[in-house]
């Protein structure tokens, strides 16, 4: 289980996360819904622990990891930019963190990967060769080669083309079937009705509601959230 304690986070004076608390249980798949600038990104950003909190904590299985380095959280995120290297072919920015971590995957766990993922033919081509969809699904792959126990998206469809979204939509479902823990910052409300566990909607820093998908889309309760949903559906 990942909880998190009333986490606050400011920048500059400006106050970006209000008290956030959320247990999240293993194996769910959370989505995160909520307007440009309203802390999405910054909370997913603490959870891995790329970013300090100012207060607050965040615990994994009973223990307290708010002052874990990333490294050591088991957690790992996929970058709505893909995030590669360009100086690397496929394959090697798949294995990129297994060279300081090498018994984290086997070869034969990495091959699966690759295959699940449908990248057997593209592991010689450089970044610059793949189109979004495959970009992003090799970022996919680095991260699950990690063998993270929470894996966190953010916007993971944002920079694709429309014909790459279903495309990625689909693995994160196969992924989902598999029984990860994910957090899911989206704009996909496809994805976050058919597939989420549960969907929370964030604005001016505090989860103003969640629910079920079902129960949060036909009856929002927070008047902000209708007028969101109003602008979105």
């Amino acid at each position: 289980m990942l909880t998190l304690n009333n986490l606050k986070k400011s920048y500059d004076q400006t106050s970006i996360l209000n008290g956030i608390s959320l247990s999240i249980e293993t194996g769910e798949i959370v989505s995160i819904l909520g307007p440009s600038g309203s802390g999405k990104t910054t909370l997913l950003n603490c959870i891995l622990g790329i970013t300090e909190i100012d207060s607050g904590s965040v615990v994994f299985n009973g223990q307290d990891v708010t002052g874990v380095s990333m490294e050591e959280r088991g957690f790992n995120i996929v970058f709505q930019d893909y995030a590669l290297f360009p100086n690397l072919n496929a394959y090697e920015n798949i294995t990129y963190g297994l060279k300081n971590k090498p018994g984290i995957s086997t070869q034969q766990e990495v091959n699966e990967l690759i295959e699940l993922l449908g990248l057997s033919q593209h592991l010689d081509k450089h970044i610059d060769q793949l189109s979004g969809g495959q970009k992003q699904r090799i970022a996919i792959a680095r991260s699950l080669a990690m063998n993270p126990d929470v894996m966190l998206f953010d916007e993971p469809t944002s920079a694709l083309d429309p014909e790459m979204v279903g495309e990625v939509l689909e693995l994160m479902k196969e992924l989902a079937k598999s029984g990860m823990t994910m957090v899911v910052v989206t704009h996909e409300m496809g994805f976050a009705r058919e597939v989420a566990t549960r969907v929370l909607f964030i604005d001016d820093g505090k989860i103003q509601e969640q629910n079920a998908p079902k129960e949060f889309f036909e009856n929002p309760q927070n008047p902000r959230l209708k007028e969101f949903l109003s602008k979105v559906l």
